[in-house]
Order: C-alpha cells, then structure tokens, then sequence
C-alpha cells in the first residue's frame, strides 16, 4: 500500500499540512494505525480531492464501534462480494454498498 505524508497529501490538495493534521483529528481522514499521523494511505485521495464519502464511512464504523486499527483493517480487506476492498469500491463510486455493509457490521 502506498502512503503519504500530511505535507504530500497538502500538495495534493492545495491545502497545509495544519489542515491535512486537522482532517485527521476531526476523523475526515486516516492515517496506517501505529504511525501516528505519518503515513496516511494514497488511496484515501483521488484527483486532488479526498475520497467524497470517507470522512461518513469513517464515522459509521467508528460509532459502530470499530477501534481505528478494525476500521483500518476493514477499509483494505478484500471482499469477493464486492468485489475488491471497501476503499477500491469508494474510488469506483460504489459508497452506498460500503456504508450499507459498515452499517451492518456495527456491534
């Protein structure tokens, strides 16, 4: 999996890497769990904007209950019913499938 830096995903978002940390504070985005906010996944960006319904599906796992290392493992799981991961399926514009299943999953 390829990562990068807040200060790499702020070139890509023509933002700071203040706003880039900020996002992660706030949950709109995920840093690799353990690495503290140095490593957040490349795929977690598409075409200079963050992926449109991550920061949601972020939300939905964590008040259902997922730590961010579950979430985190969950996002980059591949799932033969999708098929792909839970991420490929955000790039692909497949959300509601994603959100429907975080949502089931909840515990």
């Amino acid at each position: 999996m390829d990562t990068l830096t807040p200060t790499e995903v702020a070139q890509l978002l023509g933002t700071s890497p203040n706003r880039v940390r900020q996002l992660l504070r706030d949950r709109k985005l995920m840093a690799v769990p353990g690495s503290g906010n140095g490593k957040i996944p490349a795929a977690f960006v598409q075409d200079g904007v963050i992926l449109k319904h991550l920061p949601g599906l972020l939300t939905v796992l964590k008040d259902g209950g997922f730590s961010d290392e579950d979430a985190f493992d969950w996002l980059f799981r591949e799932d033969q019913t999708l098929p792909g991961t839970p991420v490929q399926a955000l790039r692909d514009d497949r959300h509601t499938e994603v959100t429907r299943r975080a949502q089931a999953l909840a515990f």
